[in-house]
């Protein structure tokens, strides 16, 4: 009998929600500049708004993948996408610096438990040799909604500017109640088919149940947090999690800013060129997530596959990240740009495929710890970049990436995917 392939479709539904994920965070990341000028929200004021949002995201974390591993990623993961997916509707409804700052802390609240509950998720799911690709195609997704959000706002935006007449709430507030339903739509379908362990679910047969490890039931035991947070291994990988975090977000919050400010592009034409190095992050999440698995498969050595093949992304993503900053002109910067985020993005479906090598049944909490330290990398870009840029020019972020690059390559080489949770 030959396996079915229930699980590569538990993989596509994740890939889904991680698009949503990025598509939501990145809809104001493309159109800040406007909200800017109609909400009259200062740079500084924005970084404030991010920041709230970047800490709130960072804190709960770990409730979060404790909510999954807890009470299971089929229920949390509905709760928390239906949470956030309110608050993306909502925040069409803001209307000054502070009803943003609120409505975005809401929204990182909810959007918190999204990576670790679905790591969750996929920990019952995927063969150990499919962990680095599944990882890695998961953040493909999101940063694929990433790239794609510059042109589906525009899309959003023309169809409210030609029913802001009639709906003085529409115009660019449009996208934000457009992403807000698609959320809630996903969230059904998500309760509907999916279910904790392959063994609850009625299409799977017995040959995908062996082969995933078959007659395993989800766990209830406690966390184990004292193992968890006296793992050493964990917290070298947290920080050079939160190296890696803080250089994406410059990316993710900031670039379009940076085009428009250094290089003068407008909103119209911002769509292509802020694709560019999403698109390039999303070859690099599938590139790197497979190679990983590659050299796993062939050796059967972890590190090896882990270890080594992340610290060739940091190195290349550091070097390409000088001709960026030095290039003269928008299409030679966004080309060298797309390079380091290429390579940046390389790491990431293995940096997530850790906390399931090492973490096992509690791979959404141990998860939920990297990515929360990680976060508070994120949360600090936000108030680093406003305020290096309105010091000392945008050039000043960018180089702190290239420098923080490094500093990740030396992390790890202290990192150890064999060493399990106890």
């Amino acid at each position: 009998m030959r396996p079915t392939r229930i699980r590569h479709i538990v993989l596509g539904l994740t890939v889904a929600a991680y698009m949503i994920t990025y598509m939501d965070r990145q809809i104001l990341a493309v159109a800040r500049p406007v909200i800017r000028d109609e909400l009259g929200i200062s740079l500084v004021m924005m970084g404030w708004i991010t920041f709230g949002f970047r800490l709130a995201y960072a804190l709960f974390q770990i409730p979060g993948g404790w909510l999954g591993d807890r009470y299971g990623a089929r229920r949390a993961l509905t709760v928390v996408v239906t949470w956030w997916s309110l608050f993306t509707g909502l925040t069409a409804l803001a209307w000054n610096a502070v009803s943003m700052l609120v409505i975005q802390v809401f929204f990182g609240l909810g959007e918190a438990g999204a990576f670790p509950i679905a790591t969750r998720s996929l920990a019952r799911w995927m063969l150990p040799t499919e962990r680095g690709f599944a990882q890695g195609v998961t953040h493909a997704g999101s940063r694929l909604g990433g790239a794609l959000t510059p042109l589906v706002l525009a899309g959003f935006t023309v169809f409210g500017l030609r029913w802001s007449g009639v709906i003085p709430m529409f115009g660019w507030r449009a996208a934000f109640w457009g992403f807000g339903a698609i959320g809630v739509i996903w969230s059904a379908v998500w309760f509907y088919y999916y279910r904790d362990t392959p063994e609850e679910h009625h299409a799977t047969n017995q040959a995908e149940r062996d082969l995933i490890g078959g007659g395993r039931k989800r766990s209830n035991a406690p966390v184990p947090w004292k193992a968890i947070f006296a793992h050493g291994n964990l917290w070298v990988l947290a920080v050079m999690y939160f190296c890696y975090n803080f250089n994406l977000n410059v990316y993710q919050d900031w670039f379009p800013t940076y085009l428009n400010d250094v290089h003068h592009i407008t909103i119209a034409k911002m769509g292509l060129y802020a694709f560019s190095p999403l698109f390039a992050g999303v070859l690099g999440d599938l590139a790197g997530g497979w190679f990983s698995d590659h050299v796993l498969h062939r050796t059967g050595n972890v590190n090896l596959a882990r270890r080594w093949v992340a610290i060739a992304g940091f190195v290349v993503s550091g070097v390409a990240t000088i001709p960026a900053i030095m290039a003269t002109t928008p299409e030679g910067s966004v080309a060298f740009y797309s390079i380091a985020f290429f390579a940046l993005e390389w790491t990431v479906g293995i940096s997530w495929a850790i906390p399931l090598d090492i973490g096992g049944d509690f791979a959404g909490s141990v998860s939920a710890v990297m990515n929360s330290v990680g976060n508070l990398g994120g949360a600090l870009s936000a108030m680093v970049v406003t305020n290096m840029v309105k010091g000392y020019g945008w050039n000043s972020a960018f180089f702190l990436t290239s420098v923080l690059c490094v500093i990740a390559a030396l992390l790890f080489m202290k990192i150890d995917a064999s060493r399990k949770i106890a």
